[in-house]
């Protein structure tokens, strides 16, 4: 059976005229009310602690033909250098059941998360609610953004329905797997793979955008330029360990979550994991000894790297050969993740915990101005001959933008994996919010997961929309310049709820 508390406003949106529409999103938001109440209930009455049990999966979502999508222009797959997998985790506690599910893409369409989430409950029992999907954001993967990844609301495509399935397809296997489990989670710091890519730059050295303004910061400044100042914000060194073993110390799997935006070095035309499939290798072939029978699964998850990644831009650095970076990165972070795990200490005890809600924010629409712009642009830019043309394509954007309704019901969840919190926004998140949002919870532990249950662009902070740049441009930050501020404080909200109701 559907759980109501997952219906995406996308069937209202189908249901017919203003009258039905407002009938059926009252009767909704009443059973998702009543359907969250039951939720909180039964994730936190207490009880089930001593059942934990967990189970782990991958299945392949490597396309078989397509367009790469990482850059500003699709490009044709010519082949596949590494295969994308979905990869999943599942835990019972004995009331709750909650699934998480990484995928190798650079992002999932909202209507996709939608489905799979949906299809999960459909396969498995477990509440939609309950189901976390993410990307990690590789740049070497077809899209499963569909045709319009602007559209709030599509139908899928075939390689969607495909993820969708595979999806379920691995939640399915994880949850046939269920063990008696235990789990620890803890940080380490490896700051020296980080980068802030926005930067301040001399005056006057900042080229203009493609609206023909000019910004106060640069994002991926020339590496090494004797115009660069400062970077315009921090980097987030953090990475969030989750170890999950067998009640006999089997290491059954390793989730981490980093902020770094990806490595790249790819072939043009290669379909590759990048680092995130890397460090899921190295650290399955680490612990290949000390695991069940099924081997140990390996997880890297997309912190909050809006603004980060790999290339430090004081240096000019030397020139790598296809992957060689990747590997280094990669296999540097899973060593340290590896070499990290005794310390922890592992518990059979843990009681789970999901909310998952909507919060309504405005759409960037551009106004009559930019509008006319793009018009006048589109009308008037000669063909780029094969170069990338920005005003062209950001006055595409913009015409796009200008057709989507003026608020945008954006998901949100929180987990709770026994004193872990876990939020998720659906957007590439500035490291900021992310530092902001473990903060907030003073001392336990606590991490902020991009690229989850949609695909909104990016996601600055208030602070830095005003300084412009790349991130900020209209048609790459959809949302309300307050939107971060807004989503924090919306997870806040839910983790109180389920603070009171433990």
């Amino acid at each position: 059976m559907l759980d109501l508390r997952c219906v995406s406003r996308a069937s209202v949106i189908e249901s017919g005229g203003p009258r039905n529409r407002i009938e059926l999103r009252i009767i909704l938001l009443l059973l998702m009310v009543l359907s969250f109440q039951v939720t909180v209930r039964s994730a936190w009455a207490g009880g089930g602690e001593s059942n934990f049990r967990a189970g782990a999966a991958k299945t392949s979502i490597t396309p078989e033909a397509g367009e790469i999508v990482g850059g500003f222009r699709p490009i044709p797959m010519q082949q596949v250098h590494d295969p994308l997998h979905a990869r999943c985790l599942v835990f019972d506690d004995g009331r709750t059941q909650t699934a998480i599910v990484v995928c190798d893409l650079l992002g999932v369409h909202r209507s996709l998360a939608d489905a799979a989430r949906v299809a999960v409950q459909q396969a498995t029992g477990i509440p939609a609610s309950h189901v976390l999907i993410s990307a990690t954001h590789t740049h070497s993967a077809v899209s499963a953004l569909g045709a319009d990844r602007f559209a709030h609301i599509q139908q899928l495509d075939d390689y969607q329905r495909y993820v969708v399935q595979q999806i379920a397809a691995g939640v399915g296997q994880a949850m046939n797997q269920l063990q008696p489990a235990q789990f620890a989670s803890g940080a380490i710091s490896v700051p020296e793979h980080v980068f802030n890519r926005r930067w301040f730059m001399r005056e006057g050295t900042v080229p203009v955008n493609p609206f023909g303004e000019t910004d106060l910061v640069k994002m991926n400044p020339p590496r090494g330029s004797d115009n660069l100042v400062r970077p315009a914000g921090p980097t987030d060194p953090h990475v969030t360990v989750f170890s999950v073993q067998t009640e006999n110390g089997e290491q059954l799997a390793v989730w981490a979550v980093y902020s770094l935006h990806y490595v790249g070095g790819v072939r043009s035309g290669d379909v590759s994991a990048d680092y995130f499939g890397v460090f899921c290798d190295r650290v399955e072939q680490r612990l290949a000894d000390r695991s069940p029978a099924g081997g140990c699964l390996g997880l890297l998850s997309n912190g909050t790297s809006g603004n980060i990644n790999n290339i430090d831009f004081r240096n000019r650095g030397p020139s790598r050969e296809p992957y060689q970076q990747m590997r280094f990165v990669a296999e540097d972070v899973a060593d340290r993740v590896v070499d990290f795990l005794p310390r922890l200490s592992h518990s059979k005890s843990m009681v789970l915990g999901a909310q998952f809600s909507e919060l309504d924010l405005h759409w960037r629409i551009p106004n009559a101005e930019q509008l006319d712009w793009a018009v006048q642009t589109l009308a008037s830019e000669p063909s780029a001959g094969g170069r990338v043309d920005l005003p062209a394509i950001y006055a595409e954007r913009v015409r796009s933008l200008s057709r989507q309704p003026l608020v945008a019901p954006v998901p949100l969840q929180l987990l709770k994996l026994g004193p872990v919190t876990i939020g998720t926004m659906p957007c590439e998140v500035f490291c900021e919010t992310g530092m902001a949002f473990r903060e907030h919870f003073a001392g336990q532990p606590a991490v902020l997961l991009s690229l989850s249950q949609g695909y909104f662009g990016y996601l600055p902070t208030p602070e830095q929309h005003k300084l412009g740049g790349y991130e900020t441009w209209l048609g790459t930050s959809r949302l309300e310049t307050e939107a971060s501020e807004k989503m924090l404080r919306q997870l806040y909200r839910m983790a109180d709820s389920v603070t009171q109701a433990d």
